[in-house]
């Protein structure tokens, strides 16, 4: 029933565009008419990758002009029908989108960019250079409907609808499924989706394979709206201008940004084109480059979420002058701090052997060895910059080791992928917290969930009964944006334990915490502990670990330089003048 509704909207605006459409007799006009939903669609393959992920594209004409010219040439050298040619064309491009992406996937920010735009030129010349500088499709008066020339102009743009009212559909579908979170919470924050278990690359690549299929769909149906065909026509920047611009201007990440932007930069740009194109030439990229330079000052993130921010205050400020501050308060459930009982077992789930790791002539790690015993917590304590964060990233995945082991269940896990080690059994948490900061509570924790869930609705009970553990149940619906320190804090921890992980890295959780809310995310910590799972927890507050840890492992300079029971170890004169200096030594005893 949920879905249903949600695919109201698209259907009434594509009814209503169709019966306004209907009506127009101008045949340039119905000509704009169609290219709306034919940019619509373009747009939103651009956004199913650039938009969802965060990986700016400059080279989608690259996928729409090999769907354009396969359209063309099939028909052509070997006279097919674009019914089957445009189906070929999006098998083209999406293939085309899984060889571009592998590669070029190991580049991030502009360097993605820059690297994008260098495939639609590249084989633009390469048509040039074969000799398809103007491909005009051959009129089949004899079979126009299996051919896909049609008299009636409509037929174009009721066709164009059709496409682009099944494209919209698609990236709902994609949006509410595990395919489009684990997007956003790439676009939001790579690593922390990599530490939940979200295999990045894996998702990247179906994305850029599925957006170059409907970019070259679209291409092939706008060549045979045009019925000619050149490389500037569909492999030029501006193609992949006007993709990105309307996206960009109408809202990125959503699946109706997109169409609000054909919708309003399309028909400008082209009535514009027809009237001024002779006396300024280029008219429309002028049109596109206004468009974005509006978007950057005006409404970074495009006029979709302008507006739904815009309502979303107003709706607030109702609320809040309604309700009562008791009422309007989002309260955190506190759990009470208890005394634990020391319940390690002898069993071995993370063996640490010899590790190192140097950057340059400067040694982070330096030949760390230790073990973690199941249902243990273990504290891992050290001065700034003794390479505590550097041996949780070591032991992660997110840094290879220059030499040693990490035995997970006696596995050697060093140098995998977060990911895996994720998948292994191990949950993080971050010293500087990554929250998926437009997504709600429970949304952000369904993503760690993920890694166990077989199904969506699966996740959704894990991530309710990890936010239930740390108390957040109540403000579950929150967008994590709006939490407090404390409340993100216990949202990365809920996350990180959606997944069942059999061990957790905790990084510095208790920054930032005033002594009262440090007290309540220690019960959620020791409470987990009571439940049987085995901590490593990396903290400077020496109160709070002392009586939360079963152990200590002290670094210094990247080495051990000792580990123990807390009353011990807090009492070891390395520990003290590593913290404190050589003159302190000496009130050791106090």
């Amino acid at each position: 029933m949920l879905r249903m509704r949600s695919c109201l909207p698209p259907l009434l605006f594509t009814l209503a565009y169709a019966v306004v459409s209907l009506g127009v007799t101008n045949s340039y006009y119905q000509l704009i008419l169609t290219l709306v939903p034919v940019w619509a669609v373009f747009g939103l393959s651009w956004n199913l990758l650039s938009g969802y992920t965060g990986l700016i594209s400059f080279g989608h004409a690259a996928f729409f002009g090999i769907g354009a010219y396969a359209t063309a040439l099939g028909q052509i050298y070997f006279d097919i029908s674009p019914w089957l040619l445009i189906p070929v064309a999006a098998m083209l491009g999406g293939i085309a989108g899984l060889l571009i992406g592998f590669p070029t996937f190991r580049l991030q920010g502009h360097y993605f960019a820059l690297a994008m735009l260098a495939y639609p030129l590249a084989i633009l010349y390469v048509f040039e250079w074969l000799g398809f500088q103007e491909v005009t499709l051959p009129i089949k008066r004899e079979a126009p409907i299996a051919y896909m020339q049609f008299a009636d102009p409509h037929l174009y743009t009721l066709l164009g609808l059709a496409l682009m009212l099944a494209t919209i559909v698609l990236t709902q579908v994609i949006e509410r499924s595990r395919f489009g979170m684990a997007l956003l919470a790439i676009k939001q924050n790579e690593a922390a989706a990599e530490a939940a278990g979200i295999n990045t690359l894996a998702w990247k690549l179906r994305a850029i394979t599925l957006s170059g299929a409907i970019a070259a769909a679209i291409g092939g149906f706008y060549a045979q709206v045009l019925l000619v065909v050149t490389p500037a026509s569909v492999f030029g920047m501006l193609v992949s201008a006007q993709a990105l611009t309307v996206a960009m201007f109408g809202g990125v990440g959503t699946v109706w940004g997109p169409v609000i932007g054909s919708v309003i930069l399309i028909p400008l740009a082209e009535i514009l084109h027809a009237e001024a194109g002779a006396r300024i030439p280029g008219i429309q990229g002028v049109i596109f480059g206004i468009a974005i330079v509006c978007v950057i000052l005006l409404a970074p993130e495009g006029l979709f979420w302008k507006l739904r921010d815009l309502l979303r205050k107003r709706t607030a400020s109702k609320a809040a002058v309604s309700d009562t501050p008791e009422a309007a308060a989002a309260n955190v459930t506190a759990l009470k701090p208890a005394a634990r009982q020391r319940a390690a077992t002898g069993e071995v789930v993370l063996e640490v052997k010899n590790l190192s790791r140097s950057f340059g002539g400067l040694k982070a790690v330096q030949d760390v060895s230790f073990r973690l015993h199941k249902n243990e917590i273990l504290g891992i304590i050290g001065p700034n910059g003794a390479g505590k964060t550097t041996l949780f990233n070591l032991l992660n995945g997110f840094l290879k080791p220059s030499q040693g082991e990490v035995l997970i269940d006696g596995r050697n896990m060093s140098g995998q992928r977060p990911h895996v080690i994720c998948e292994a059994g191990i949950g993080r948490t971050f010293q500087v917290m990554r929250p998926f900061l437009r997504m709600s509570i429970l949304d952000n924790v369904v993503v760690g969930a993920y890694v166990r869930a077989r199904t969506d609705d699966e996740a959704r009970k894990m991530a309710a009964d990890a936010v239930a553990r740390v108390g957040l149940s109540a403000v579950a619906d929150r967008v994590a944006g709006e939490l407090s320190t404390k409340e993100l804090r216990l949202m990365e921890l809920a996350r990180a334990i959606a997944g069942q992980p059999r061990i957790l890295l905790l990084d510095e959780t208790l920054a930032g915490l005033g002594h009262g809310e440090a007290d309540e995310v220690v019960a959620v910590i020791q409470q987990l502990a009571r439940d049987g799972m085995t901590i490593a927890i990396i903290e400077h507050t020496m109160q709070a670990m002392v009586r939360l840890v079963d152990r200590f492992l002290v670094l210094d300079h990247g080495a051990v330089i000792t580990e123990g029971l807390p009353e011990v170890v807090t009492r070891d004169n390395r520990v003290i003048e590593a913290y404190l200096g050589k003159k302190w030594v000496g009130h050791a005893a106090n």
